[in-house]
């Protein structure tokens, strides 16, 4: 489970976000990060159990601030990754815990190759009745509720902007979250529940695998 000492400690740093703060608190950002690597690892065994994943990234704090306005040092959140096995299988899974009841979890793609973003636009353009099943589905939905992530204003060049599926030809990104209050997070039970919610996005991952591992007659590509 994850304790109350991890939403505390990422309180105190928002609002102590510098190095000297940092450096005289290094021996509490040590427990609260040995306890965000167990979470995580939990997550990664359970997830195992339906899933093939490979590895699971837990994020660095420190943040890049190179070319960021924000120079703040530090992330107030902690994040990771957990991948599935390519090639025949592709998709991801993302937790972030933030307090404030700002802690969710997310799925999909969010920076696909020029390649792969051509041929899920290209199965788009031929037939989205199967994406648009998924996503109508009750428990799906009641689950992820709508797909989210960055889009063109207009059609990509080739595509129709008058096509009935130009909704989901002009993304960028196909993204679904779900959001967790601070309760849920520290319920001995959160990793269960978000493994429970992540089995739900199965027939979307199904789906995308499929497409992105084959050309559009339906070929294997591996």
């Amino acid at each position: 489970m994850i304790s109350k000492r991890v939403l505390d400690y990422l309180t105190e740093l928002e609002q102590n976000n510098d190095r000297i703060w940092f450096q005289e608190h290094k021996s509490e950002f040590r427990a609260v990060e040995k306890e965000i690597k167990e979470a995580y690892n939990a997550l990664f065994t359970l997830l195992k159990t339906h899933d093939d994943v490979d590895a699971v990234k837990i994020f660095r704090i420190y943040r890049d601030v190179r070319f960021s306005k924000n120079k703040t040092p530090y992330k107030t959140h902690f994040g990771g990754s957990i991948h599935r096995a390519k090639p025949s299988l592709r998709g991801g899974y993302y937790l972030q815990i933030k307090p404030n009841n700002q802690s969710f979890i997310a799925t999909g793609f969010w920076d696909p190759s020029k390649e792969d973003l051509l041929r899920i636009r290209k199965e788009f353009e031929v037939d989205a009745q199967e994406m648009r099943d998924i996503m109508g589905d009750k428990k799906f939905k009641s689950t992820w509720g709508n797909i989210e992530g960055e889009e063109l204003k207009t059609a990509p060049k080739g595509f129709d902007k008058n096509h009935p599926d130009i909704d989901l030809i002009r993304k960028k990104q196909f993204i679904f979250s779900k959001k967790y209050t601070d309760q849920e997070v520290l319920d001995p039970d959160f990793l269960k529940k978000v493994n429970n919610d992540f089995k739900t996005i199965r027939p979307y991952f199904n789906y995308m695998s499929d497409v992105l591992t084959t050309n559009i007659n339906g070929e294997s590509l591996i």
